[in-house]
């Protein structure tokens, strides 16, 4: 499976930062709640909070971007970071498919 864009820079570290947020900017998604997310990278670059970027990734995968829901993808994250080897599952499932 191919991983978005984003969720390589979470996960891997690949794409950079920056290639990861022109990725997403060169794909947007038609989903009306990304689109305030595109706005603010268009402005701020990779100037943009983690946080702002996971809360996109959710809303790409069908989510709500909850406060609940980027904690949740956070926390999965953090177990990534840590060797845990399901959280890479969960962090995923977390986030879901990509809407375009």
């Amino acid at each position: 499976m191919e991983l978005h864009p984003l969720d390589g820079y979470f996960l891997d570290g690949t794409p950079s930062k920056a290639d990861a947020i022109r990725a997403v900017l060169r794909e947007r998604s038609g989903e009306p709640r990304a689109q305030p997310f595109y706005r603010a990278l268009d402005a701020v670059g990779v100037k943009a909070a983690d946080e702002a970027l996971l809360a996109l990734r959710l809303v790409l995968g069908g989510n709500a971007a909850t406060d609940q829901a980027v904690i949740a993808a956070r926390a999965a994250l953090r177990r990534v970071k840590a060797g845990d080897p399901a959280a890479r599952e969960d962090y995923l499932r977390a986030v879901g498919g990509t809407q375009n």
